[in-house]
């Protein structure tokens, strides 16, 4: 819980304060107790023999009270204060005695604009590295509890920072919920639960629209239909808006998820081992989701609609074949020749459908899509591509910005030979070998039929780690949520 105040408490177990080059810092009464102030310097002067890669260093000012120091350097961005943040939360997060912290930027000399901005930057990674997603450990619940922290904020420029810090919080409460989304077990996260959980956005006055499968049959979804038919659990399409413009009649923007709660890879079953995983193949979708809190909480000036397609792809006895041929929304044919490429049919219809129902600004669809975007980019960048300059520019440089990077792809007329089928109008995979990625989005290119500028990104190497980096837990990140507000805010409000 993160408070603000221009007074230190009284309770404190910690007191964090930043220092620039040299570690020179400036106190304030209460930072440090009578004649423990000229301890705390002779502790931070002699830090300067110290190895000077080391950022935040600590000491004991007294046998109640521990001294954290903070260096900031004149080049140090917004992001090397986030991962100050984080780092700093990796030190104390699991400390039993340090319980209420005071941080004291003021102690910093720099300029107001920014002090303020440091202290946000610090404060939002230190939340954003705070995430834990244990709500299923029984045995450690009572201990979970005891290292939760009380955050102070102190500093003379409170309100202007408590002010500004309500966009950071909105942005955060929507990486948690993605977070959250894409950690949820399969058995639980269905569609249908899914729905629901969609459904509570509602309060924040979103405007929820839930297509069944009888209402998609009925519209010619029959690609998104196709893939979830071999499972017990219904398929969905829901689109979610909020229309937050001045101008009411101003085209949304548009973001599209794919959703494949399970991916057990249907009839072309994928191997056993990390089959769990395929938990996480709804992380576009959730992506979208948390990015539509985010912009309701922080009563975005922008009209945005976000549509998801929430299907599990399963081995049942209905399920679809390879050699099956379907017809999407868009009235194009499609030969499955692997059941395992499935994402790009749930997305395939659900582009048609946005673009025909909302008539966006663009198009921009965020999946899971791709093994070979993983083998090209590793877990450092997203897979970027795109039908339009302009804006394939605004995303990547709105991700360098706040280190949620993506890396543009080339997208070409030959690689979309490689889709042509014999026998429908587009294959659903190349068997030609190479370019798996490129592919894939070439297929998706030829669902956006009224050359609405387009993005697509694949995040399979991003929406999850196997190891905590940067401002991430271990497992699900919500990589795309700070990336796409940044993108709405700096360019579209």
């Amino acid at each position: 819980m993160l408070k603000f105040s221009n007074k230190f408490s009284n309770s404190r177990d910690a007191v964090v304060f930043f220092a620039g080059e040299g570690f020179s810092f400036k106190s304030k009464e209460g930072l440090f107790a009578e004649n423990e102030e000229k301890k705390a310097r002779l502790f931070v002067k002699g830090f300067q023999n110290l190895n000077q890669k080391e950022k935040i260093l600590s000491f004991d000012i007294n046998e109640k009270l521990k001294c954290f120091v903070v260096k900031i350097s004149k080049k140090v961005s917004n992001f090397d204060a986030e991962e100050l943040g984080a780092n700093f939360c990796l030190n104390i997060k699991n400390s039993k005695q340090v319980k209420t912290i005071d941080f004291y930027p003021d102690s910093l000399n720099a300029e107001k604009n920014k002090l303020i901005n440091y202290s946000l930057s610090f404060m939002h990674g230190f939340n954003l590295k705070s995430y834990d997603f244990n709500k299923y450990k029984t045995q450690n619940l009572e201990k979970e509890k005891s290292v939760s922290k009380n955050l102070h904020l102190v500093s003379s420029f409170s309100n202007e920072i408590e002010k500004k810090y309500k966009d950071l919080k909105a942005v955060e409460d929507g990486v948690f919920l993605t977070r959250d989304l894409v950690s949820e077990p399969p058995n639980t996260l269905n569609p249908e639960h899914y729905v629901k959980e969609i459904l509570k956005l509602k309060q924040l006055g979103l405007k929820v629209n839930v297509l069944d499968e009888k209402k998609m049959k009925n519209l010619g979804l029959n690609a998104l239909l196709g893939v979830g038919q071999g499972s017990v659990n219904k398929s969905y399409l829901v689109s979610i808006e909020w229309n937050g413009s001045k101008n009411k009649k101003d085209k949304p923007i548009a973001l599209v998820g794919k959703g494949v709660c399970f991916d057990t890879g249907g009839i072309s079953l994928k191997p056993a081992r990390f089959m769990e995983e395929m938990k996480y193949d709804m992380a576009g979708s959730a992506v979208v989701v948390g990015l539509l809190k985010t912009l309701a909480m922080r009563k975005a000036k922008a009209n945005v609609v976000g549509v998801v397609g929430l299907v599990e792809n399963m081995p049942g006895g209905n399920a679809q074949r390879p050699g099956d041929i379907v017809k999407s929304f868009s009235g194009k044919t499609i030969e499955i020749l692997n059941t395992d490429a499935e994402g790009r049919l749930v997305l395939a219809d659900a582009l048609s459908y946005t673009e025909n129902n909302f008539k966006p600004k663009f198009i921009i669809d965020l999946a899971t899509l791709t093994g070979a975007i993983i083998v090209c980019l590793g877990e450092e960048y997203a897979g970027l591509f795109s039908n339009n300059d302009e804006l394939s520019d605004k995303v990547f440089k709105s991700g360098m910005e706040v280190n949620e990077k993506v890396w543009r792809f080339p997208l070409h007329k030959n690689y979309d030979k490689l889709m042509d089928s014999t026998v429908a109008d587009v294959q659903n995979i190349n068997y030609s070998g190479g370019a798996g990625s490129i592919t894939a989005a070439q297929f998706l290119q030829r669902f956006i039929l009224n050359n609405t500028p387009w993005a697509h990104l694949d995040i399979a190497g991003m929406a999850f780690s196997k190891k905590a980096a940067n401002l991430n837990p271990r497992g699900a990140t919500g990589f795309g949520v700070r990336l796409l507000n940044n993108l709405i805010k700096k360019y579209y409000e």
